[in-house]
């Protein structure tokens, strides 16, 4: 969920300098550099000294407070240098030369006060990563019958952490999946995430049908959430071949096929969980080589330009090749090229393959026991 944050902190100071730090020290340097050709094509007397205030501010734009001051220890040793050259030492030289030395110290108390903001931001958001990364467990590359893949891909337009959710399990009644997704963001997010897994987690074993299991998630949901809170969710089953799915509000899942792409829509439509959803499987029957596409609205949302991206047009060319991870690493890349690495929401995806019916497998008789086993 939060795998892609890109929130880059600001370094302390020690170490080599950050990013933020060098172009800010370059850009100040810079400015410098032409102020002081422009002071010293003038002649001997300084005009332009005032301008050198500038340097540690622009360098408090980006830099550390420790760049910052000595940005400004700089800006001040030359400009003293200039008015100290002058025949007679003038107030107003004086007076700017003062206010490079008062502009240092409060720029360097500003890119402080950033440099702290930033790094408490950067710790919560690489807290947040954590904790989501530990509600959503790494999958694959099979469970029972199916081979399996999944991704999380996070938002580049903001750093923030979403409640996507998916889970995939080996139970008495089949391979169960779900796929959800958490109205809103952040940390309530990933908590009601966790809410939602924990449940399913625990369920999946106990319910012989999955609208039982629908139930039991929705009462979770709505002991945890306000009014206007719910989990879109798409519950599927596994079992001999068959897929049963049910949707609570959830985009639907791909049937890739032989080259084809079949929208797998509900007999019925069904609102998300925390809602009471009264819902109605469908079946199908699988064949081997059959692949299943579970995603987000944030895939179907993803678009540039006004144009979304064409997912269920391009899904057999992305999806139908390789191993289920090569197809949704190419989905992945496909669509990041698409929106030119700008996302508006967070996505998960979900993809499986069905490989056949499972195949008995005989215990071997230990080797002291092959005369009993006989007899």
């Amino acid at each position: 969920m939060l795998s892609g944050i890109r929130t880059q902190p600001f370094q302390s100071g020690r170490g080599p300098l950050s990013p933020g730090s060098r172009a800010g020290l370059g850009a100040a340097l810079a400015l410098l550099a032409l102020v002081s050709a422009m002071e010293l094509a003038d002649g001997p007397t300084a005009h332009y000294i005032a301008l050198m205030v500038t340097a540690p501010m622009l360098a408090a734009a980006l830099g550390s407070w420790r760049v910052v001051l000595g940005v400004g220890v700089l800006a001040t040793a030359i400009g003293g240098s200039f008015a100290l050259a002058e025949q007679t030492l003038s107030l107003v030289s004086a007076v700017n030369v003062a206010g490079v030395a008062l502009a240092t110290g409060i720029a360097g108390a500003v890119a402080a006060v950033r440099q702290r903001q930033s790094e408490k931001i950067a710790e919560l958001s690489r807290l947040a990563s954590v904790a989501q990364q530990a509600v959503l467990r790494p999958l694959g590359p099979q469970v029972g019958t199916l081979a399996v893949a999944a991704r999380y891909i996070s938002s580049t337009a903001r750093a923030e952490i979403g409640g996507d959710l998916y889970e995939a399990m080996d139970t008495p009644y089949g391979v169960r999946m779900i796929i959800g997704d958490v109205r809103g963001k952040g940390l309530d997010a990933v908590r009601l995430a966790s809410i939602v897994l924990g449940s399913y987690r625990h369920v999946a074993y106990e319910r012989a049908d999955l609208r039982a299991v629908v139930t039991d998630l929705d009462r979770a949901v709505a002991r945890n959430v306000g009014d206007e809170d719910f989990v879109t969710a798409a519950l599927v089953e596994e079992r001999g071949g068959t897929l049963t799915i049910v949707n609570c509000g959830h985009p639907p899942p791909l049937l890739l096929r032989r080259g084809a792409v079949i929208p797998l829509e509900p007999p019925a439509p069904a609102p998300p969980l925390g809602f009471m959803p009264v819902v109605r499987p469908r079946v199908e029957r699988l064949e081997p080589g059959d692949r299943l596409l579970l995603f987000t609205d944030g895939l179907g949302e993803a678009r540039r330009d006004g144009e979304f991206f064409p997912t269920a047009d391009r899904a057999w060319r992305l999806l139908g090749h390789g191993t289920v991870a090569d197809g949704l690493a190419s989905l992945e890349t496909a669509l990041v090229e698409w929106v030119h690495g700008r996302l508006d929401d967070d996505i998960a995806l979900f993809l499986m393959e069905y490989t056949g019916p499972r195949s008995e497998v005989t215990a071997a008789v230990p080797s002291w026991e092959v005369g009993a086993a006989e007899s």
